[in-house]
């Protein structure tokens, strides 16, 4: 029997305050000419015990960057040090919706009111956004931009103090990842125990009625309504071209896209067609998101009416923000 194991366990847990501050700047034109370095602050708001605002510097905090517009938060209690993440957002305001531009992902250094150097209570985006790229924009509509700032404050940090726990080692036992998908893949390929044959303009392909009917309930319509012929046990596609069809029986098999179609584009939007025609929500939804990451200016239009077209609701909204941004 294995000897009895003693094990101790502890925890540091930072405690912690939240806040949000929303600060309008109305009037953007007129506060261009302030100059580099100046800037208009937002109401006092308190976070944690603590005085902070928003600085706006319309023509940059500095002569480096002059051509951006910076926003920092600054702490306003005097004589402390505060420890702080923050992010700051713009609205978009063709949705309403806040999209997060500076971001501070640490809280060290601190916030510090104590020392003589003017800047150690003061962080943020210096270069916050280039003003040209803000200016054509759906963040700037009616000379009025709306800036948000969401703060965690640490407060303290507190100890829970170890803990004795008497244990006996077990052995190690390590499991191997799942090879469903390669045992289905291989089913796929070898065509053992296929029962139905799909000719796709041309090309015959061989495939499973029952995996076919599970993954997708336009062939499980096909396959098991009044019209299939049990004699025959063949579809016929003849709308579609054989490579795309055989991506989607790689994914209807293996739930995943074959690693040929990174970087297809055309393919992609292929095969966002076929998954929409075959009700298969998750293919649907990888072509969209990997289709959202490779907009470019050549091809956004079409995208934007293929999207528009197969209800894809969440492509559609990223090329009419691609185009809003760079046209």
């Amino acid at each position: 029997m294995a000897a009895p194991q003693t094990a101790t366990a502890s925890a540091c847990i930072p405690e912690t305050a939240r806040g949000t501050h929303v600060f309008t700047v109305a009037g953007y034109k007129l506060h261009k000419v302030l100059g580099v370095g100046n800037f208009i602050r937002s109401a006092t708001f308190a976070v944690g015990g603590y005085d902070w605002c928003v600085r706006y510097y319309p023509d940059g905090h500095s002569a480096d960057t002059k051509d951006y517009v910076s926003v920092c938060v600054e702490l306003q209690s005097k004589k402390s040090v505060v420890r702080a993440l923050y992010n700051l957002s713009l609205t978009n305001q063709a949705t309403g919706m806040p999209s997060l531009i500076f971001s501070r992902p640490r809280s060290l250094p601190a916030f510090n009111s104590r020392k003589k150097d003017k800047d150690m209570h003061v962080k943020g985006g210096d270069r916050f956004m280039k003003t040209e790229l803000l200016e054509a924009s759906p963040y700037l509509q009616d000379d009025c931009i709306v800036i948000h700032c969401d703060m965690t404050v640490v407060l303290k940090v507190k100890d829970i103090p170890a803990v004795a726990m008497a244990t006996t080692k077990a052995p190690e036992i390590q499991l191997p990842p799942s090879d469903l998908s390669n045992n289905l893949a291989k089913l796929l390929e070898g065509k053992k125990g296929a029962d139905v044959t799909i000719k796709v303009s041309g090309q015959t392909f061989y495939a499973h009625k029952l995996v076919l009917a599970m993954r997708s309930p336009v062939f499980d319509a096909d396959l098991n309504g009044p019209m299939w012929d049990n004699e025959k046990q063949c579809i016929q596609i003849e709308d579609m071209q054989p490579a795309v069809f055989r991506a989607l029986l790689h994914f209807v098999y293996t739930d995943s896209l074959p690693a040929a179609m990174d970087g297809n584009k055309e393919m992609m939007r292929h095969l966002l067609v076929a998954a929409d025609r075959y009700a298969m929500g998750r293919m649907k939804l990888m072509c969209e998101i990997i289709l959202c990451k490779s907009l470019d200016p050549k091809s956004v239009v079409a995208t934007l009416a293929l999207a528009d077209q197969h209800g894809c609701s969440k492509l559609k909204k990223a090329c009419i923000e691609y185009i809003k941004i760079f046209n």
